[in-house]
């Protein structure tokens, strides 16, 4: 039951050292898309602090993420929970902050539509979510990994694809987040904090 992705791997530790300059020390952290249960897991055990609720809208990844908190024995990993990001019922009313990681790409634009609505409703004043993944950013160079990235995603489903920074941005102020900073991550990809 326990999937592994190796880019999790690699990630993890340059991810984490930003979350752990605008992560709070306590509350609630909502994880949207959780995937595997690998960050969830591990990032966790790196926030005892922290209730870690990992969520996502695939029950194989649910069983996934379920297997790795057993494995892991983290007391502070709650069990993962069904979450659709576009839609509007989300399984918790508040959350200090949130993470999402790799997933506006791999996913329809309505589901970065519905974070940022639930991000915007959710999120305490002062939470932030942190976004992590390829974008493409308006004025700078886009690297031909993204690019050849993006295409295959898009051959893999036309309504996927590498986002605008701009257009995420755009729509995370819709609903009342403010873009704090965005950080260079390796392989191209980019960490970008909002604010409520």
């Amino acid at each position: 039951m326990m999937r592994h992705a190796p880019a999790t791997e690699r990630n993890r530790e340059p991810l984490l050292a930003v979350l752990r300059e605008v992560l709070p020390a306590s509350g609630l952290l909502l994880e949207v898309a959780s995937g595997t249960g690998q960050h969830a897991a591990f990032f966790a055990r790196a926030f005892p602090g922290l209730s870690w609720q990992p969520t996502d809208g695939d029950a194989g990844a649910l069983e996934s993420i379920d297997a790795w908190r057993a494995s892991e024995g983290t007391p502070n990993l709650l069990p993962a929970r069904m979450l659709d990001a576009s839609s509007d019922t989300w399984p918790v009313e508040h959350a200090d902050a949130m993470l999402c990681v790799n997933m506006i790409h791999i996913a329809p634009w309505a589901a970065c539509q519905g974070l940022m609505r639930g991000a915007g409703r959710v999120l305490r004043a002062g939470g932030r979510l942190v976004l992590y993944g390829p974008y493409f950013v308006e004025g700078t160079v886009t690297a031909p990994s993204n690019l050849a990235f993006d295409e295959s995603l898009r051959a893999r489903d036309p309504a996927w694809g590498v986002r605008e920074l701009g257009a995420v941005t755009a729509e995370a102020l819709r609903h009342g987040l403010t873009r704090e900073r965005v950080v260079e991550m390796p392989s191209n990809n980019l960490t970008v904090v909002f604010s409520r």
